[in-house]
């Protein structure tokens, strides 16, 4: 999914591109996309693009009247950009298209479920309704970091990944985040002590900082394809990055596999040379299962934990 940098990245292009444009009509290829009919998509058409906003995972295209286009991409949905304004949606993966005098915004989703969103309201007051309540980390002091982050007590990954707390970190950058921070990513947020929290409250600013940076600066000339909006980065220390070594100790980054998702972290930097029970593989291996670096170092080579 699309997390804060990357969103960011999108916003910057839009405004370039379409911000002082007016948007001359819209297709629709998905029927699912569509989770508004009040007002008719057909609103918009023959507006003029006044605004980009974000918020959270979401990107808010305000026209004029205070009509808006509320676009969540969820896990799979991209943007292209195409500068032929009769340009078509994509085979496939195709949801829509936005069409201006200057180009097309075409949106895509890849994979057979069909999770983005897009609704049509009218006034600004109306996003209240999509406002999760997170916590921009880079907006707040580090009091209020903390009072949010220990306001309930979870596990560091599920704090920083909860959009009810803070804003636009999810499963790539939380990784990120707290390997910077050399925490794990099972520490209870109520037993972190005031270092820990200094740490994880920079930690947070300077990883998203620099990604935010680093994206417009390698996009600077162009609008990001579909294959460049990913969580997997080569540049990313853990992230993704299962078995490699870490860029700081040169220990191998291991993981922990739930669901569809994957935690990364070094077990040296962050968990004090732990390694991490593994939900599905901890319960195969048992009492085989590694539980230092060093037992895992002493596995036979091409043996994974």
């Amino acid at each position: 999914m699309p997390e804060r940098p990357d969103i960011e990245l999108y916003c910057d292009k839009l405004r370039q591109r379409i911000v002082g444009q007016t948007l001359t009509r819209t297709r629709l290829v998905s029927p699912f996309l569509m989770r508004t009919f009040e007002p008719p998509i057909e609103a918009v058409h023959d507006k003029n693009v006044v605004a980009i906003r974000r918020l959270g995972k979401r990107i808010v295209i305000e026209m004029d009247g205070e009509l808006l286009l509320v676009l969540h991409l969820m896990i799979a949905g991209r943007f292209r950009w195409s500068d032929d304004p009769s340009a078509k949606p994509p085979g496939k993966i195709g949801l829509a298209s936005l069409h201006f005098p200057v180009g097309t915004l075409l949106l895509t989703e890849a994979g057979s479920k069909k999770r983005a969103s897009l609704h049509v309201v009218q006034g600004i007051e109306q996003l209240t309704s999509f406002d999760r309540g997170g916590l921009d980390v880079l907006q707040i002091d580090r009091d209020t970091f903390a009072g949010r982050l220990q306001c309930e007590n979870h596990t560091l990954k599920r704090t920083l990944t909860d959009p009810h707390l803070f804003d636009g970190i999810g499963n790539a950058y939380s990784d990120e985040i707290l390997h910077a921070a050399n925490l794990s990513p099972l520490t209870w947020t109520s037993r972190l002590d005031d270092d820990q929290i200094d740490r994880l409250y920079e930690a947070c600013r300077t990883v998203l900082e620099t990604w935010i940076t680093k994206l417009r600066d390698e996009f600077a000339d162009r609008f990001p394809g579909a294959g460049d909006i990913t969580a997997f980065r080569p540049d990313f220390a853990v992230h993704g990055k299962y078995d490699k070594p870490c860029p700081v100790c040169g220990t191998k980054v291991q993981r922990i596999r739930y669901a569809d998702n994957e935690t990364n972290y070094c077990p040296r930097c962050q968990t004090g040379g732990k390694v991490l029970a593994d939900r599905s593989l901890s319960k195969l291996l048992k009492g085989d299962w590694p539980r230092t670096i060093e037992e895992l170092e002493q596995r036979e080579p091409g043996e994974k934990a």
